[in-house]
């Protein structure tokens, strides 16, 4: 009796270590349940490419025909803007500016004494509506405009020696009594056979052609931009001793104006490119998106009203543009410095690190390249940006989308398209 005993206690002693061990098995896979429930919390708070923050920045999305702004490209989500500059104000500056240059130095500009100002105009882009705007302000200020529905025209004249073109008319003149005729000698869209706009190489070619054409009766280089401008420079005016005007104040056509380079307009880049990576930083962190921008941010960075405007109709950032002459050249030497008022590094557990894909249109674009570029890698660490940089070929859409397979991977976007038509070229990807 005692052994039958003795068995039956070993076996229910058996039983109860066997349903303690079988209590404690969930105690220890519990950690394993939130794990696998971790994941599954992180991926219902994880942003839609849609719904990501976007920049457009350089080229404004528009109809490159009528310059009507693509309003479903700017307002592709509650965080999409754009950022450039005012172009008809820095428009409207360039042309002032060549005006006042013949002004001051009428004794000398005429070089054949023939009382005609000619000039050649270098065309960046015909379908860019910063392109027509720099055309139509020298146009303007120069007296040579035509209008067209009410707009001055922007087409290239091709040449136009006895004053005939019709996209042009002869302006003139009041200086010191004496009446000067001013005329649009040349004027072309510069365009390699690439395909690829706003082209130095082109320009540089372009200046011998109408040198060799009209010799003398050139007084007066203009240009769309300082890349132009810079390859005429030095391909023919700068040894003629004719003065050539740019626009975009890089730094080697800033430098030339002390060798005789007429001026320029800085568009700000400074103010601008810290704009282009300060809005996405504001829409990663939720923070009112005035923050560092017209408010000062906890960093102490922020823009004075003279020196950009925000246009809220078109969501649009508009750093303001600033003539730079042989008065003032020597403040704009380096056009890669950031704008001291908003150089101030950001607290990293404040506004922690996150990833942008960014892409420039032409990798060879001299403004961007040279200018733009180095001010965004200056103000991404200081705005704790991982930023890849993306550079097209400035031909086609395609050779950029294509290098940007995964949206997923990044936080936000800042886009330069080739052609401000084909804002859908990358909604529609960001919408997959």
């Amino acid at each position: 009796m005692k052994k039958l005993l003795a068995l039956l206690l070993a076996l229910a002693m058996v039983f109860a270590l066997a349903a303690c061990g079988s209590s404690e098995a969930p105690a220890e896979e519990a950690p394993a349940e939130d794990a696998a429930e971790a994941p599954a919390e992180e991926a219902a708070t994880e942003v839609a490419n849609k719904d990501k923050p976007l920049v457009w920045f350089n080229r404004q999305p528009s109809n490159s025909s009528t310059g009507e702004l693509d309003m479903a490209a700017l307002t592709f989500n509650e965080d999409t803007y754009y950022v450039g500059f005012d172009a008809n104000q820095g428009a409207e500056l360039q042309g002032t500016m060549i005006k006042e240059y013949i002004e001051a130095n009428i004794d000398t500009i005429d070089r054949n004494g023939d009382g005609v100002i000619g000039y050649v105009l270098a065309i960046g882009d015909i379908g860019h509506n910063d392109s027509i705007a720099r055309t139509r302000g020298v146009r303007s200020a120069l007296g040579t405009a035509v209008e067209v529905d009410g707009a001055i025209n922007s087409d290239p004249v091709g040449t136009n020696v006895d004053g005939s073109a019709t996209a042009v008319q002869d302006g003139t003149l009041e200086i010191n009594g004496t009446t000067y005729v001013v005329r649009e000698l040349a004027s072309q869209e510069m365009k390699n056979s690439a395909g690829a706009t706003w082209d130095a190489a082109t320009a540089g070619n372009a200046i011998l052609t109408w040198s060799s054409s009209f010799g003398d009766q050139i007084d007066i280089v203009a240009s769309n931009n300082d890349g132009m401008g810079m390859a005429m420079f030095n391909g023919w005016s700068q040894a003629e001793g004719v003065p050539t005007f740019g626009y975009d104040a890089n730094s080697d056509a800033v430098a030339a104006i002390a060798n005789g380079y007429g001026g320029t307009i800085s568009q700000h880049a400074d103010v601008q490119a810290y704009l282009t990576l300060r809005v996405l930083r504001n829409a990663l962190d939720g923070v009112d998106m005035d923050t560092g921008i017209g408010t000062a941010d906890d960093a102490g960075n922020v823009l004075s009203p003279d020196v950009y405007y925000y246009d809220e109709a078109a969501r649009s950032y508009y750093a303001l543009n600033v003539a730079v002459t042989a008065e003032n050249y020597e403040d704009f030497l380096d056009s890669t410095v950031v704008y001291a008022p908003v150089s101030n590094q950001l607290d990293a557990t404040a506004h922690p690190e996150k990833s942008v894909w960014l892409n420039i249109y032409n990798s060879a674009d001299n403004f961007l390249g040279s200018t733009y570029q180095p001010l965004l890698q200056n103000y991404d660490d200081l705005l704790n940006l991982k930023v890849d940089y993306i550079g097209g070929d400035g031909q086609t859409e395609a050779n950029i989308t294509n290098r940007l397979s995964d949206p997923s991977l990044y936080d936000a976007f800042a886009i330069n398209m080739v052609k401000t038509d084909n804002g859908a070229s990358y909604t529609a990807l960001l919408s997959q």
